[in-house]
C-alpha cells in the first residue's frame, strides 16, 4: 500500500516530477561523459607513455635505476628465468641493455642512448616495427642498428650510411664500433626522436663487452589491474638482489600530472553534483510544504509518524531511482558509441599531444567504477535531502497543520 501511494504522489504534480528527473538526468549524463573522458585520456596517455617504451615492471640490478651505471648488469640465470615467467600475470620479458655512447658521422657528433634488444618481443610489446620509415626492422643477428629520424637528420646520415659509436662498455672496456644505417625509425616524442638508436642486443654485448648480460628485464603483464600484486610477489621471490619497479616508480612526473589533472577534475564534478542536490531539496522542500496539511491530517486521524517518514523516504527514492536509471542507460550507450569511435584531435592540440608522444584521440573509459560512483553520489544526495521532510514530520503539530 505504502509504495503504491508513493508512486502516486510522485505523479500528482507531473510537471514537478518531470523537471527534476530532468535535472537529474542531464546532471548524470554529464557527470558520466566528462568522468569517462577524463579517465580515458589518463588510460590513454598511460598506455601510450608505458607501452612505448618503459613497459609496466622492470626488473633490474639493486642501485642501477638510481645511476644507470652499465656496470650494474645482471646475468639471465635459469632461475631468475623460471621465477619472471612463473610469477603470475607476466605474459613475457624483453631483456634490454642500455647504454650512452657518443654518436659521430663525418663531422658531427652527439651523446645518444643505444638501446640493446630483443627484436621480436619488443616489436611485441612497443610495436617498434610500426616506427620504421625507411629500410627495414632489424632481426636478432642483424649486424647494424636502426636510427631515430631527428638524430640521423643530425648527423646527416641516411639508410645504408655508417654510424660511429664511442663509449665506455663493461667494467670500463672500451666501446668503439662503427655499424651500417639498416632502418630509420619516426618517434611521436622529441626527445626520444633526437636521441635513440636500436640494436640486436647480442650485438650490444658485443658492443659493450658485456656477454650475457643485462641492464633491464622488462616485463609484459596480461591485466595492469593486478601491478601490485605482480611486483609484490617478485619483491618476495627475487630478494635483495635485485630491484623491481612498477611504472609509477619508473614515471613519476606522469604520476603527478594524472593527479592534478584528476584533482580538478574531482572538484568539477563536486560542483555539478551540488547543483543536482539544490534541485532535488527544492523539490522535496516544495513537495513537503505543499502537503504539510495532508501530513496533518494522516498524523490526526491515527498514522503513525514512522510510517508517515516511510512513505516520504519511498517517494524521494522514487524519484532518484527513476532518473538515475533513465541516465545510466542513455549514459552506457553514449560512452559505448564513444568508446569505439574516439573523438580525433586536430591542430595544435594534436601536434601537443604528438610532442609528448601521446596519441591525438580523446578516448573515454567504460570503467564500472564511473558508472558505481554516480549512483552512489545521486543516492547519497537524496539522503541527505531526506532529512528536511523527516524531520518537519517528526516536529510536525497535527492541530496547527490542519489550519494551514
Amino acid at each position: 500500500m505504502l509504495i503504491q501511494l508513493a508512486w502516486r504522489n510522485v505523479w500528482r504534480n507531473k510537471r514537478r516530477t518531470v523537471i527534476t528527473l530532468s535535472s537529474i538526468f542531464f546532471a548524470v549524463l554529464l557527470a558520466l561523459f566528462m568522468r569517462s573522458m577524463q579517465l580515458g585520456s589518463y588510460e590513454n596517455m598511460i598506455r601510450n607513455s608505458v607501452e612505448f617504451y618503459s613497459g609496466y615492471i622492470q626488473i633490474h640490478k639493486t642501485g642501477y635505476w638510481e645511476d644507470k651505471s652499465i656496470n650494474k648488469m645482471m646475468v639471465e640465470s635459469d632461475s631468475l628465468k623460471a621465477t619472471i615467467l612463473n610469477a603470475p600475470n607476466v605474459e613475457f620479458y624483453i631483456p634490454r641493455l642500455e647504454s650512452f655512447v657518443l654518436a659521430a658521422s663525418d663531422e658531427i657528433s652527439k651523446g645518444i642512448v643505444v638501446v640493446g634488444t630483443a627484436p621480436k618481443k619488443e616489436n611485441r610489446m612497443t610495436k617498434l616495427a610500426d616506427r620504421v620509415q625507411e629500410g627495414s626492422y632489424f632481426k636478432s643477428d642483424t649486424r647494424g642498428v636502426m636510427v631515430a629520424e631527428g638524430l640521423a637528420n643530425y648527423l646527416e646520415l641516411g639508410l645504408g650510411d655508417t654510424l660511429v659509436m664511442i663509449g665506455q662498455g663493461y667494467h670500463g672496456v672500451n666501446a668503439v664500433d662503427q655499424y651500417p644505417i639498416t632502418a630509420i625509425l619516426k618517434f611521436p616524442n622529441p626527445q626520444a626522436n633526437d636521441n635513440m638508436v636500436y640494436m640486436p642486443i647480442e650485438l650490444a654485448r658485443e658492443f659493450n663487452s658485456a656477454l650475457g648480460l643485462s641492464t633491464a628485464l622488462v616485463l609484459s603483464v596480461d591485466d595492469i589491474d593486478q601491478i601490485k600484486n605482480t611486483k609484490q610477489h617478485l619483491i618476495s621471490k627475487l630478494g635483495s638482489e635485485y630491484e623491481v619497479m612498477d611504472w609509477t616508480e619508473m614515471q613519476p612526473e606522469l604520476v603527478q600530472l594524472i593527479q592534478s589533472d584528476n584533482a580538478g577534475g574531482i572538484i568539477m564534478l563536486g560542483i555539478l553534483y551540488l547543483v543536482i542536490a539544490f534541485g532535488i531539496f527544492g523539490t522535496i522542500m516544495m513537495m513537503s510544504m505543499e502537503r504539510n496539511r495532508e501530513f496533518g491530517v494522516l498524523v490526526a486521524v491515527g498514522m503513525r509518524r514512522r510510517k508517515l517518514s516511510l512513505l516520504v523516504t519511498l517517494e524521494t527514492f522514487i524519484i532518484g531511482v527513476l532518473g538515475l536509471k533513465v541516465s545510466l542507460v542513455a549514459g552506457i550507450l553514449l560512452l559505448l558509441y564513444m568508446h569505439y569511435h574516439p573523438i580525433p584531435l586536430t591542430g595544435n592540440a594534436a601536434e601537443a599531444m604528438l610532442k609528448m608522444g601521446i596519441e591525438p584521440i580523446m578516448p573515454f573509459s567504460l570503467d564500472p567504477m564511473i558508472f558505481i560512483s554516480q549512483m552512489l553520489a545521486i543516492l547519497v544526495i537524496v539522503l541527505v535531502c531526506l532529512a528536511y521532510p523527516l524531520t518537519k514530520i517528526m516536529n510536525l503539530k497535527a492541530i496547527a497543520a490542519l489550519k494551514h
